[in-house]
């Protein structure tokens, strides 16, 4: 053999051996896994599995659906979750003539829509009367609700685990513990583990050990719900007899303070809370007042009509939800520049019409702008009729920030808060950066030097009052969010306008926005006291003895600006 030979038999071999290690080496890895999957149960047979469990849901008690909803949800299906829902909002139904379980959606006219319950595929339509409901009670939705919610603990949104971790601490029992336990493990939201870990510490309230007790009671401190606080309070208090509820004397000191920290706190964000609605309260008085300030307090005009400008604003709101139903947030925002082009107009026809004829006789112009009032809301009334409407609240302002357990603040009056510091910047911006705002303030100060150094007195009173008006219009816009747009809106409205603008100061638009803030605070702190009415008529004395020691109000007008008033 020569030595080329020797070579390929050679390097014949080793290939071949290097081929026979490759292949013992590529089978390694795959034997423990084929191994496994021989262990684990397939598919199919969980298919199988869960096919046979649906199929006992007709013929089966409301003690063994509830075994049969527990074995579902340990089994955990692809369409377990689907089959739940179906069964707790009573779409499970089965077939008379066969037995076959089907998830159903009901139609009024016409068969109703199948679908297959085990893999929700469709499974065409039957008549109602071909279909057997398969019922329901108290206890077993309950357990359905408590499945549902495990199942939610694996969901990816926080907020859904969230919801199934409060739905699963209403009923809580030895397998919901069980599960919240090993969830708290791995949850990596912060708050919701919180919520899980919380919900576990109140479970551990009825241990019968008393450290397990005692450790719960410590990890509640700094909780603020009232259920929580009630727990603890009567841990820590004795019953009418004389026993406590609570054996261990470490026990019901602990529960005892931890209950007295968190009633300081809920008083604290009561406070906060009281102070909340005062400022919104004091909001919507002065996006009220702040059109008659600038009526009364420079053209000094008694308006008693300015209650109704603000409904026309609330109206303009109405009907621009008439118009745009499919979308209330478009109607809301539009209606703001309505309402003011409305009310601005209707404010600059009354000062034209009516209230220049009749400058230096307050007397007269309170009397007409009083019948004006009257037959506007008859006006209203004959084209709306007399009943209240409502104006639908945009998603984006609807429902409450919730802060903690003790205080949530509702969004509306937040937005409402906002807009009237928005609508009060905007005003001072026009009356102090503006051509308009600068001869409105000349004719305020000095009518006669004013017209003698050729500003149109006659056009700045009417886009004075235009002005004014507009404002009111605005303001109904934000009232029609807050309640019901009826013909008598602007009369609960118009002596509390009058009560901020005497009270901040006649023409002086700060004086307005810190008077109606503080009238809505007072009124506030008062109500838990003294009830509604009582605070309101407290409100009132407060003001007229005030208005006795200072007649111009907090912030009284000087020099030429007091003496037209």
């Amino acid at each position: 053999m020569n030595l080329k030979n020797c070579l390929s038999a050679h390097f014949d071999r080793r290939l071949l051996t290097a081929w026979l290690v490759l292949f013992a080496v590529s089978l390694t890895p795959f034997a423990p896994v084929q191994a496994q999957q021989d262990l684990s149960p397939t598919a199919d047979a969980t298919a199988a599995q869960f096919a046979a469990l649906v199929a006992q849901f007709p013929a089966a008690g409301y003690r063994q659906k509830e075994k049969l909803v527990a074995q579902v949800l340990k089994l955990n299906p692809p369409g377990g979750r689907a089959l739940l829902n179906a069964l707790l909002d009573n779409r499970l139904y089965a077939r008379k003539r066969d037995g076959a379980v089907f998830m159903v959606e009901r139609a009024e006219d016409g068969p109703w829509s199948l679908s297959a319950a085990v893999t929700g595929l469709p499974a065409g339509t039957a008549e109602a009367g071909e279909l057997s409901r398969i019922r329901t009670n108290n206890r077993l939705r309950k357990a359905l609700k408590g499945a549902l919610a495990q199942l939610d603990l694996n969901d990816p949104d926080p907020a859904v685990r969230e919801t199934a971790v409060a739905e699963m601490l209403r009923t809580p029992d030895a397998v919901t513990i069980s599960a919240l336990r090993a969830r708290s493990a791995v949850e990596t939201h912060r708050r919701v583990r919180q919520r899980i870990d919380t919900g576990l510490a109140v479970a551990d309230l009825a241990s019968a050990d008393a450290g397990t007790r005692l450790a719960a009671v410590q990890r509640l401190e700094g909780e603020l719900s009232s259920e929580i606080h009630g727990r603890l309070k009567s841990m820590a208090e004795a019953d009418a007899q004389g026993q406590f509820s609570e054996p261990d004397p470490q026990v019901r000191l602990a529960a005892a303070r931890v209950a007295a920290s968190i009633e300081l706190w809920r008083d604290l964000y009561s406070g906060v809370e009281t102070l909340f609605f005062g400022l919104s309260l004091g909001s919507v008085l002065v996006l009220a007042a702040i059109g008659l300030a600038i009526t009364f307090g420079v053209m000094g005009v008694i308006n008693m009509a300015h209650g109704e400008l603000i409904m026309l604003g609330a109206y303009t709101a109405y009907v621009m939800q008439l118009l745009l139903p499919d979308n209330t947030a478009a109607a809301l925002l539009l209606s703001i520049p309505a309402a003011f082009v409305v009310a601005g107009l209707a404010g600059i026809a009354i000062e034209r019409g009516i209230v220049r004829f009749l400058y230096g006789r307050p007397l007269e112009t309170l009397l007409a702008t009083f019948g004006l009032s009257l037959i506007l809301q008859q006006t209203v009334r004959s084209i709306f009729s007399p009943l209240n409407r409502s104006v639908a609240t945009p998603e984006f302002m609807s429902g409450s920030w919730v802060i903690n357990d003790a205080l949530s603040l509702t969004l509306n009056r937040l937005y409402i808060i906002a807009f009237a510091l928005i609508v009060f910047a905007l005003l001072m911006l026009v009356l102090k950066r503006t051509s308009l705002g600068l001869k409105v303030r000349a004719v305020a100060q000095n009518r006669s030097m004013a017209r003698a150094l050729g500003v149109r007195a006659d056009w700045v009173d009417a886009a004075t009052f235009g002005l004014g008006a507009g404002i009111a219009g605005v303001a109904g816009v934000a009232l029609s969010q807050l309640t019901n747009v009826g013909p008598n809106l602007g009369q609960a409205y118009i002596i509390d306008s009058f009560m901020v603008v005497v009270f901040g100061g006649v023409g002086n638009l700060w004086g307005t926005l810190i008077g109606g803030m503080s009238l809505g605070v007072i009124n506030k702190l008062l109500e838990p006291v003294s009830g509604a009415v009582l605070a309101k008529i407290l409100v009132l004395v407060f003001l007229i003895l005030y208005i006795q020691r200072r007649p111009g109000g907090m912030f009284p007008q000087r020099g030429r600006a007091a003496e037209g008033h």
